[in-house]
């Protein structure tokens, strides 16, 4: 994205006649598009793309079970012990 972003700024930069870029040829103004494409099609096919969509996924799922998990009050992990109102006893358990 950021090599899309470069080339933007380069093809204002030429187009306005504006700093050293006006005396650049278009090749090299054009080049950090060509480098984005490259970018995407060595992490397309590596699998860079989809690695990071599923950590991404799991992140969410894992965010989510503990949010449920907290407002149940059965989150163990946040602070070692429940969170949320106090389990209620059933008559068993309050006449011992």
């Amino acid at each position: 994205m950021w090599f899309v972003a470069i080339g933007c700024l380069f093809v204002l930069l030429k187009w306005a006649d504006f700093t050293a870029v006006a005396t650049w040829s278009w090749l090299w103004v054009l080049s950090p598009f060509a480098v984005a494409a490259i970018w995407w099609l060595i992490a397309d096919f590596t699998g860079y793309t989809k690695k990071r969509q599923a950590d991404r996924e799991d992140r969410r799922v894992a965010a989510r079970r503990e949010r449920h998990l907290e407002n149940m009050g059965l989150n163990f992990k946040k602070r070692g012990t429940t969170t949320g109102k106090p389990r209620v006893q059933t008559e068993d358990e309050h006449r011992r």
